[in-house]
């Protein structure tokens, strides 16, 4: 049995995770939604792989490469690529959310402006992650002979931090905004309902005890500090 103080941390990651996840990045019509579900659902009873629409075949490495050090498989379940976060990512890409047609997209835009002020650059999250992509790995193969995904793991995850931290300055994008951008459709993916693409078997729901889109908690609501006893359930009607 895993020690619950050891399981505590990486709990409280993906709950936290859940408060920040913005509604917009979720966002899409109820129809096209379902239609995306049905497309996943018929392509695992075949075996096949998802094939990404959009992203290229280097970019669609990097951001596996990515994803696998923001949410690592541990022993105490599966991280972001057993999970489909690469998926979900693509599939956002395709939506109204990775077009910006949900934001505010007019000037002026202030990259240097404090972070309470929002999302400050004229690109969409599709040209964000086109440029930064592209941006990262001409950074890599200039300083370190390869691209990032091309790169050892102990290099990849300390190129992360970098970015995070902005040691790094890459073209045409702030490598502060492109790193967060990346960890938020992490969480996203690894926490959103399994239609999206990602959250697959409801393994995000499972680690953090979240039933999903039950319909009746009527009796549980007074039974306080009691295990909830049912898998998760997708709005789909998958079961966990």
């Amino acid at each position: 049995m895993p020690n619950p103080e050891d399981i505590a941390p990486r709990r409280r990651f993906f709950r936290q995770a859940i408060t920040i996840v913005p509604a917009a990045a979720l966002a899409a019509s109820v129809g096209k939604t379902l239609a995306q579900a049905d497309d996943a659902a018929a392509g695992a009873v075949a075996g096949k792989a998802y094939e990404p629409a959009f992203f290229s075949k280097a970019e669609w490495a990097f951001i596996h490469a990515a994803v696998n050090h923001l949410i690592p498989e541990d022993p105490y379940g599966p991280g972001a690529i057993a999970a489909g976060v690469p998926e979900f990512i693509d599939r956002q890409m395709q939506l109204p959310y990775g077009q910006g047609k949900l934001w505010y997209m007019q000037g002026p835009f202030r990259p240097d402006a404090m972070p309470e002020m929002g999302y400050q650059l004229s690109m969409a999250p599709r040209d964000l992650y086109r440029v930064g992509i592209k941006a990262c790995d001409q950074w890599c193969a200039k300083t370190h002979g390869k691209v990032f995904a091309e790169l050892d793991k102990a290099l990849q995850e300390q190129i992360l931090k970098d970015l995070q931290a902005g040691r790094i300055a890459l073209d045409d994008v702030p490598a502060r905004t492109f790193f967060d951008t990346l960890l938020t459709n992490a969480k996203e993916g690894f926490l959103c309902d399994p239609i999206h693409g990602g959250n697959k078997r409801m393994v995000g729901w499972k680690l953090i005890g979240f039933p999903g889109a039950r319909g009746d908690f009527a009796d549980w609501v007074g039974q306080h500090n009691t295990k909830y006893p049912y898998g998760p359930v997708s709005i789909s009607g998958e079961r966990g």
